[in-house]
């Protein structure tokens, strides 16, 4: 596999402003790490009044850990199946490449516990009932607007709170109505669907490296592959859609920088696949 190397002078500029643009997506997937971190430790504020103990890391930053381990995730899909050539992925890298993916989906298999978790949390609810929600300014209570969004009960909402059933989290002082629970409810199944979704995903990609790496690739294995990712590529993209009509625009963003990150890791395998059948072609007596 050739690294870095520009086809040639004629399309130079075009290659490099590809790569640019590459290159901008994975830093600004970076950067939502933090975004997501921002977004975890507002939330955990509400779901865990009393602190965090390291038993709820998975829960209170599964959005964190998820994201900064698919940072990582990606980049060592970079570095296979573009930046470095066949023959330096043995030895010493090959294992240390191995043993950071392990800790990677180590880790996004915890954030999907973590998914989990914070599902049963929001599916865990009781009626609750009050004469007047607008008694609730200035107290503990607070209002859950959508998945991970926690609004203080002010005079701009508290009378919509009075104009329907009000749901409250076991064990929270967390309240909302039922519409707006049910759309939360919504989301949250949506979180543990698109984390198992990534994850085949991400297991269907290892398969086509280690074949590809094998000069296996190839006919019914390398059909089979596509539609099965076509399918999932479909899930996910229908998720940030939706993300984006129900949920906040963090999720949509993010879920969108992911399909265009992981569509450059496609372009990768397939360049990488051509070359590859190039070099066999040409070797050939």
């Amino acid at each position: 596999m050739s690294t870095l190397e520009i086809p040639t002078p004629g399309l130079s500029k075009s290659y490099l402003a590809f790569q640019a643009f590459k290159y901008s997506v994975y830093i600004l997937l970076s950067y939502n790490i933090f975004l997501f971190f921002q977004e975890d430790f507002a939330a955990s504020a509400q779901t865990f009044t009393n602190g965090i103990s390291l038993y709820d890391v998975g829960e209170a930053f599964s959005a964190t850990i998820d994201t900064a381990a698919w940072v990582v995730l990606i980049l060592l899909f970079e570095l296979e199946t573009f930046l470095l050539d066949d023959e330096k992925i043995v030895g010493t890298t090959k294992t240390l490449l191995h043993s950071i993916r392990s800790v990677c989906y180590a880790l996004i298999v915890y954030s999907l516990y973590g998914y989990i978790v914070k599902l049963n949390l929001v599916l865990n609810t009781l009626p609750y009932s009050i004469d007047d929600a607008c008694s609730l300014i200035d107290t503990a209570y607070t209002y859950i607007y959508t998945l991970d969004e926690y609004m203080p009960i002010e005079a701009s909402n508290c009378a919509a709170l009075n104009n329907g059933d009000l749901l409250r989290i076991a064990d929270t002082q967390i309240i909302s109505t039922l519409d707006r629970m049910q759309e939360t409810q919504r989301l949250a199944w949506l979180s543990v669907f698109n984390s198992i979704d990534w994850l085949l995903i991400v297991a269907i990609l290892e398969v086509d490296v280690y074949l590809q790496l094998r000069g296996r690739l190839e006919g019914r294995v390398r059909t089979i592959s596509k539609v099965i990712k076509t399918f999932l590529y479909s899930f996910l993209f229908i998720a940030a859609i939706y993300w984006g009509i129900k949920g906040d625009f963090l999720d949509f963003w993010d879920a969108f920088l992911w399909l265009v990150a992981f569509i450059f890791i496609e372009m990768n395998i397939f360049e990488w696949h051509a070359e590859t059948k190039q070099e066999a072609e040409a070797a050939r007596p």
